[in-house]
């Protein structure tokens, strides 16, 4: 995580561009998302975490009954454990743009 943090303060927000298709059709392939290290962890929000070794963008799911997971919005992949619960998460996706205009995603 830290070249993302290389130019900036850890808590601050920070920009990346999303890769592929997982979070089609709310987030497409190309579009840059903000992330928010410091926004609260809450269900259903998109969120920029670990798994594993690697970085991944999904959709933050907290069932009453069971450990959190990610999800993509694209059924063609899996749900995915978050072995570390949510200090997995690294930050809330607040905004991204689309058509070059920004959309807000979280408040």
């Amino acid at each position: 995580m830290d070249e993302f943090y290389s130019s900036c303060a850890e808590s601050e927000p920070f920009a990346l561009q999303v890769l592929g298709d997982s979070m089609e059709p709310e987030f497409i392939d190309g579009a840059v998302i903000i992330i928010d290290p410091s926004a609260p962890r809450v269900d259903g929000a998109y969120v920029f975490a670990t798994q594993g070794e690697e970085y991944i963008f999904r959709q933050l799911r907290m069932p009453a009954d069971g450990p959190p997971y990610l999800t993509a919005l694209n059924d063609a992949y899996p749900d995915l454990p978050l072995p570390g619960g949510l200090a997995d998460v690294k930050g809330v996706i607040i905004r991204q743009t689309r058509r070059r205009r920004w959309k807000k995603v979280y408040d």
